[in-house]
């Protein structure tokens, strides 16, 4: 199985200003439920050796934003709904150039990555752009998340996205919960409903929507998928739009 692996057995230590730190990311969703087909259709799915990897999102017709720790050689799939099949609404394209942020670094700051695509995606009721949050999410707003990563702690993979609810926690809280590992403040934390909803092994790069808008890429979460004493880690979509805005007019 190809799926970059995140946070479920193996535990990164990193030195961060004088603490340890975080589990290896990557991750899918737990306790969600069925995604209404091509009801995301700015949902990318990025593929190495014909298995799903990572997530990401349709931002420009040829480029998709993801985490920077998706780090595999990468065919991206659009307009995919049940991966397991040949879907006439799906697209798919060779990456041409990976993007990483220049300053993205073991501590997991800065996880954020553009793909420019080898060619450009079709617009279409399948495959859509989704626009960058400017702006705070307060705290308490509920949000979503949504992938094709395993759907439990025994590595149970869907064929078909799922969708799960997250609602924004404060920094403050955020970093009470993990117990000294640093929060950035270029990071955005959610929970889910309840206890053990929210991402797991599968989907780092994928989307944290709110109001219809990217707010956040899925980055880290805790060794038990979705436990709430470790909440769900996002890279904030607003503290990168410029460099978003620099490196697509790069591109033009």
């Amino acid at each position: 199985m190809a799926i970059h692996q995140v946070v479920l057995f193996i535990v990164l230590f990193i030195a961060l200003n004088g603490t340890v730190g975080r589990e290896i990311p990557n991750v899918g969703i737990v306790g969600g439920s069925e995604a209404a087909p091509n009801s995301r259709p700015y949902m990318a799915s990025l593929q190495s050796q014909g298995q799903h990897d990572c997530g990401g999102v349709l931002v420009r017709e040829d480029f998709v934003l993801t985490a920077a720790h998706c780090d595999g050689k990468y065919r991206v799939v659009l307009g995919a709904h049940n991966l397991s099949n040949d879907e006439n609404s799906q697209q798919v394209f060779e990456v041409d150039r990976y993007i990483p942020h220049p300053r993205f670094g073991d501590n997991l700051e800065n996880d954020i990555m553009l793909l420019k695509l080898k060619g450009r995606a079709t617009l279409s009721a399948s495959v859509q752009l989704i626009p960058l949050m400017n702006g705070s999410v307060a705290e308490g707003t509920v949000c979503s998340t949504a992938g094709w990563g395993v759907i439990d702690n025994d590595d149970t993979l869907p064929d078909t996205l799922q969708e799960v609810n997250a609602t924004i926690i404060s920094p403050r809280e955020c970093s009470r919960r993990w117990r000294g590992v640093k929060i950035f403040r270029q990071m955005v934390c959610a929970t889910g409903p309840s206890a053990f909803q929210g991402f797991c092994s599968g989907d780092s790069g994928g989307p944290l929507v709110c109001n219809g808008m990217s707010a956040g890429i899925v980055s880290f979460s805790g060794q038990i998928c979705a436990n709430p004493s470790s909440p769900d880690v996002y890279t904030r979509v607003t503290s990168y739009r410029q460099w978003i805005k620099r490196e697509l007019a790069r591109s033009n």
